[in-house]
């Protein structure tokens, strides 16, 4: 963990309201987790027990205690994306990520009237079938 890093990660976000949260997000985003000793750091910093923050960082999906190097493809199963088909699509996408790509469950990427609906880094994907689900997944 990179100490230098986290301390401007925590001092770009300290003077906010309500910053443990933003302070996460951007912590997993650096370092690819939230390491455990940055969770000590954080709650000193905003004046929290180590617990609280711990309890917040186990309580969210997003965050997670060690990098996954492997290559995420997000998948929303939602009311909207289970409506237009994606159930069908899961199994397929699972057959074809194997243990070299995670399928991750999201709960809407805000493509309601184009779903089935993904996402792979910053790139959305509309309107999947699975085929289309597939090629995503082999090109991650």
């Amino acid at each position: 963990m990179d100490r230098a890093e986290l301390e401007r990660i925590i001092a770009a976000h300290a003077g906010r309201k309500g910053p443990l949260l933003p302070i996460l997000h951007a912590v997993q985003h650096s370092f690819g987790c939230i390491p455990p000793e940055a969770e000590a750091v954080i709650a000193k910093a905003l004046n929290l027990s180590r617990a609280e923050v711990h309890g917040v960082v186990s309580f969210y999906h997003d965050f997670t205690s060690a990098p996954d190097p492997r290559p995420v493809i997000e998948l929303c199963r939602a009311e909207a994306c289970q409506a237009r088909g994606v159930e069908q699509l899961v199994e397929a996408a699972q057959d074809a990520a194997g243990e070299r790509v995670r399928i991750k469950t999201v709960y809407c990427l805000g493509l309601c009237s184009s779903g089935p609906a993904a996402r792979h880094g910053d790139s959305l994907h509309a309107r999947l079938d699975e085929a289309a689900l597939v090629d995503l997944v082999k090109s991650a």
